[in-house]
C-alpha cells in the first residue's frame, strides 16, 4: 500500500476539520496554513471529499469547510480509497485471491501480500479521524490507543565511561 501526497494531505485536512469539528466552518486558507499545505491543491482535494460526501461547504463571510460527520464516525479508510483507491498493494483483494487460486507456484506470495493488506485495511477500517486527534499514546495492533498505565517514576543514575588519555 503506498499512500500519495495528495492522501497524506487528505488525511491532514481532515484531522484539523475533526479537531476543529464544534467550531464550525473553517475557511481553505486557515486550513492550508495550519497545516502547512498548498492551498490550490488542497481546494481540490475538498472538492473530492465534498461530493463523496464526507465534508460540506458553508457559503458566505463565515463559510468555508466542515466535517459532514461526527469525527468518530468517519473511517480512515474511508478517506483513503476515496483517494488513493484500494488498500492492497496492487489491485484489490479480490485479484490477489484470483492470484491465490490460479498462480499456484506464487499462492505464497499472492498470500502474503493479501495479509498484509487485511491488517492494513484492519487497522484503517478501526481507527476513525477521533482516534487520530485524542490524546497521542501506545496502539493496539487494531489502531485503538491503549490506556497508559501510571508508573512510579525512577531515577536511574547515570555512569559516564572513559575518559581523556
Amino acid at each position: 500500500m503506498k499512500i500519495s501526497q495528495k492522501g497524506l494531505y487528505a488525511l491532514q485536512a481532515m484531522m484539523m476539520l475533526a479537531r476543529h469539528h464544534h467550531q464550525g466552518a473553517i475557511k481553505i486558507r486557515e486550513v492550508a496554513y495550519e497545516e502547512n499545505l498548498p492551498e490550490k491543491f488542497l481546494e481540490l482535494i475538498l472538492l473530492e471529499l465534498k461530493n463523496a460526501r464526507l465534508v460540506e461547504s458553508v457559503r458566505g463571510a463565515k463559510g468555508g469547510y466542515q466535517l459532514r460527520r461526527d469525527p468518530g464516525d468517519i473511517r480512515l479508510s474511508e478517506i483513503m480509497r476515496l483517494i488513493d483507491g484500494p488498500l492492497a498493494p496492487f489491485g484489490d483483494a479480490e485479484q490477489l485471491r484470483t492470484l491465490i487460486d490460479r498462480d499456484l507456484p506464487h499462492r505464497a506470495l499472492y498470500q502474503l501480500f493479501l495479509d498484509v493488506r487485511d491488517a492494513a485495511a484492519n487497522i484503517l477500517e478501526n481507527t476513525t479521524l477521533a482516534d487520530l486527534i485524542a490524546e497521542p499514546g501506545p496502539r493496539t495492533n487494531t489502531g485503538k490507543r491503549v490506556a497508559k498505565k501510571k508508573e512510579k517514576s525512577t531515577v536511574v543514575p547515570m555512569v559516564v565511561v572513559g575518559g581523556q588519555k
